[in-house]
């Protein structure tokens, strides 16, 4: 599933941009990190003002990016949102999104796997079926239906309602988003449609992660890099930017060069979610099954996203 993600991530972001609007490589590194050991480090602008809906376009100046830095230590993962535009904007500081993901090979039934620590706000924590929850229509296609869809080498799938308690080998995918919109007035309703997004964000791809299985199960880590390089480079050219020099050699930097707090980096340093903020418009959802997403109370800015899919990172013939 490592190679999964890292495939599914420069695919899809490079189907949801076009000119002007998507998803900018800015780096692509290793790094190192005292407490977590050897990972990846990106940096991805993710232009998206013509995406958003038409009440956060009123308080919104124009060419409006998100910066996301991505700190992959697989099987955690650390991600951190920063948002940009042409002028001042008060309230961005005051705007935060931070994701925690880790993989384990369960069934999404470890509750105290980002500690038992009590939080500052409660967690609403949500179970997401990759195979049978409803997604944005306008992002339904049969290819990608795991109801219908069987893996030609792998032999997995269908998934049938309840393949969660039946099918092995599986895994989860748990992912801890708080977000924060410290803004008088918008607050609950800005935080509540970031999570609506970042739930069907989450959904879609790892869908996709599975339903493109065949194209790269069989890669090796060195030439699933190598399609990332490609992909972002062509991404950058299909949104109008130059491409950046992007490093993709395994050798990890040493922590000399790169350094940073233990546990999430918080220094600027210069990806499945690459079309983060690709905001479903206010349209019927396609009925595929019914909504098991409870949205975050008024004040509750913590959720708990479980993902189970049909993977391993142990099983054959999962590369790693």
């Amino acid at each position: 599933y490592r190679i999964g993600q890292l495939y599914m991530i420069s695919k899809h972001s490079h189907e949801q941009s076009e000119r002007g609007e998507g998803v900018e490589v800015v780096q692509n590194e290793p790094y190192e990190d005292p407490e977590h050991g050897s990972g990846q480090f990106t940096e991805k602008r993710i232009y998206l003002n013509n995406k958003l809906p038409s009440w956060a376009r009123a308080v919104v100046p124009k060419i409006f990016y998100v910066t996301e830095k991505a700190w992959n230590y697989y099987p955690y993962t650390i991600t951190d949102f920063f948002f940009f535009c042409s002028l001042q904007c008060s309230f961005l500081p005051k705007f935060s999104i931070h994701i925690e993901s880790k993989y384990e090979d369960n069934k999404g039934n470890n509750d105290n796997i980002f500690g038992s620590e009590p939080r500052e706000e409660e967690t609403e924590v949500c179970f997401v079926d990759i195979a049978y929850d409803e997604i944005p229509e306008r992002h339904y296609k049969e290819s990608e239906d795991l109801r219908q869809f069987k893996s030609k080498k792998t032999d997995r799938g269908n998934l049938q309602e309840g393949w969660i308690d039946t099918q092995d080998p599986i895994m989860c995918s748990y992912k801890l988003v708080t977000v924060r919109f410290e803004v008088w007035g918008l607050q609950t309703r800005v935080e509540q449609f970031v999570h609506k997004v970042i739930r069907d964000v989450l959904l879609l791809g790892h869908r996709q992660a599975f339903a493109w299985v065949d194209e790269w199960i069989d890669m090796t880590m060195e030439e699933v890099r190598e399609y990332e390089r490609a992909t972002q480079e062509a991404t950058n050219l299909k949104i109008g930017t130059f491409p950046p020099a992007i490093s993709i050699s395994e050798t990890p930097l040493a922590s000399s060069t790169r350094s940073g707090p233990n546990s999430a980096p918080t220094t600027p340093l210069s990806t499945e979610a690459p079309d983060f903020l690709s905001v479903p418009k206010e349209r019927p959802r396609k009925k595929s099954a019914p909504e098991t997403l409870t949205l975050p109370d008024p004040g509750r800015r913590d959720s708990l996203f479980k993902l189970p899919s049909f993977f391993s990172w142990n099983s054959s013939p999962q590369p790693e």
